[in-house]
C-alpha cells in the first residue's frame, strides 16, 4: 500500500544541538535503511523548508505508523499521510 508522507521538523530554539545533531544521523541512517528494503520509496526535500515529501510502500497503514514512530526525529516532526491508489490513466506500471 502507498502512503504520500509529508513530514515538517519544528526544532524548538532550546534543544540541545549536540543531541539534536545524533538525532539527525540517527534519522539519516533509518531512512537510508528504509529505503534499501523498500519500504520508503522516493524522498524528496521542499525547497527552502525543513520539510520532505516522501512516499512508503508498505502492507498498511499500522506498518507506515511503526515505522513513523521510529524515525528519531518524529517527536520534532508534524507529519500529514494521505493514502495513494493507482490512477486508471498512468502508464507507467508503478
Amino acid at each position: 500500500m502507498l502512503f504520500q508522507v509529508e513530514m515538517t521538523v519544528k526544532v524548538p530554539h532550546e534543544v540541545d544541538k549536540v543531541m539534536f545533531e545524533r538525532l539527525k544521523a540517527e534519522e539519516r541512517a533509518r531512512a537510508e535503511g528504509l529505503q534499501r528494503e523498500g519500504k520508503w520509496r522516493h524522498l524528496w526535500r521542499v525547497a527552502g523548508r525543513y520539510a520532505n515529501i516522501s512516499v512508503f510502500d508498505v502492507a498498511d497503514a499500522g506498518e507506515l505508523h511503526d515505522i513513523m514512530i521510529s524515525l528519531p526525529l518524529y517527536p520534532f516532526m508534524d507529519v500529514r499521510v494521505t493514502a495513494l491508489c493507482r490512477h486508471p490513466s498512468a502508464i507507467d506500471p508503478e
